[in-house]
């Protein structure tokens, strides 16, 4: 049975469904944005083998666990093609989209690729968010599958090819930065990821929402793999990040990228940086769009802080263990 998506509620109700309203402990300035304790950094990626750009960059880790890029490699142009052409698929009638649908079995079954919701897993307790989705897997080559992506707009699968082949530069530079930063050697992080290392591209559409007051676009949560690289809307915001406790709005720039570690990096990492916990809040009438690529580590990959952030005065935070054993989900 297909799920109603969260488009089509948001065209029928005038209240949200009860499984979308986050708990009443919870609703008290869920708009409100603390303000700023310091600008998030903007890093230019051509510049970070300098001195000053590498300490910035150490900073954003430190304090924020994400980042803006600029000057990343990834042309305006492309990056509007590809928001055009998201914007173009979620704007289809339901039948096209659904051509695309994560259901299989007719719809007893729910993978992670495609196009609708989310898995629910306990329908009484897990709170809902308010987007539609799509996702698709862009990493390993040999493993896209095509049946899943969009034949409408045409451009779909070749911008979104183009788009994934700068995001994988991107991800390598931005690892052997904080390797370096680390005084580690430059590809230890590189050469964490296996062949069969997956990436995947999630598309999520936050339709105008009733009551922001009570109902988030994606609740808090922090990555589970090691790099995310989002682009945002341009011209709605909504993304925010949690430092001590406050929650705190992350600039939409146009043209820039949104970088945040996940939590294998942290535990590589030995927690000296840290994956922020964020969420997405709801606008009461515009839509939005962002684009997340997803970098996680093989489910055999040894995860464990590396050996040479620890010492005496630096004992491992976390213990040694095959990723899939720790329950992370890298289907």
């Amino acid at each position: 049975m297909v799920r109603t998506t969260v488009q089509e509620l948001a065209a029928a109700v005038e209240e949200p469904p009860r499984q979308y309203v986050v708990h009443e402990r919870d609703q008290d300035h869920l708009l409100a944005a603390d303000e700023m304790p310091d600008p998030i950094p903007l890093i230019d990626l051509s510049r970070l083998t300098a001195a000053d750009e590498a300490h910035k960059l150490r900073e954003a880790l430190q304090t924020w666990g994400l980042f803006l890029v600029t000057n990343h490699g990834i042309e305006e142009s492309l990056m509007d093609a590809m928001m055009s052409a998201s914007r173009d698929f979620f704007r289809q009638p339901s039948e096209e989209k659904h051509k695309c649908s994560n259901l299989v079995d007719d719809g007893k079954h729910l993978e992670v690729e495609g196009y609708g919701n989310d898995k629910v897993v306990s329908p009484q307790d897990q709170g809902l968010s308010w987007n539609d989705r799509l996702h698709l897997r862009v990493e390993p080559e040999d493993e896209r599958n095509f049946a899943k992506w969009p034949t409408h707009p045409q451009s779909f699968r070749d911008v979104l090819l183009k788009y994934a082949s700068r995001t994988k530069r991107i991800r390598d530079l931005i690892l052997r930065s904080i390797a370096k930063i680390l005084d580690l050697d430059e590809d230890y992080f590189v050469n964490q990821i296996s062949n069969k290392a997956r990436g995947f591209a999630r598309f999520n559409y936050y339709p105008p929402c009733p009551r922001p007051d009570l109902v988030l676009g994606m609740r808090p949560h922090s990555d589970v793999g090691l790099l995310t690289i989002l682009s945002v809307d341009h011209d709605v915001g909504g993304l925010q990040v949690q430092r001590d406790g406050k929650w705190y709005n992350v600039p939409a720039k146009p043209y820039t990228l949104v970088i945040n570690l996940a939590d294998c990096m942290e535990i590589m990492c030995n927690g000296i940086f840290m994956s922020p916990v964020h969420r997405v809040v709801t606008n009461a009438t515009k839509e939005r769009l962002s684009l997340g690529v997803f970098y996680v580590v093989d489910g055999e990959t040894v995860l464990e802080p590396a050996p040479g952030l620890l010492d005496d005065k630096r004992p491992p935070r976390y213990g040694k263990f095959k990723a899939m054993d720790f329950g992370f989900s890298f289907d």
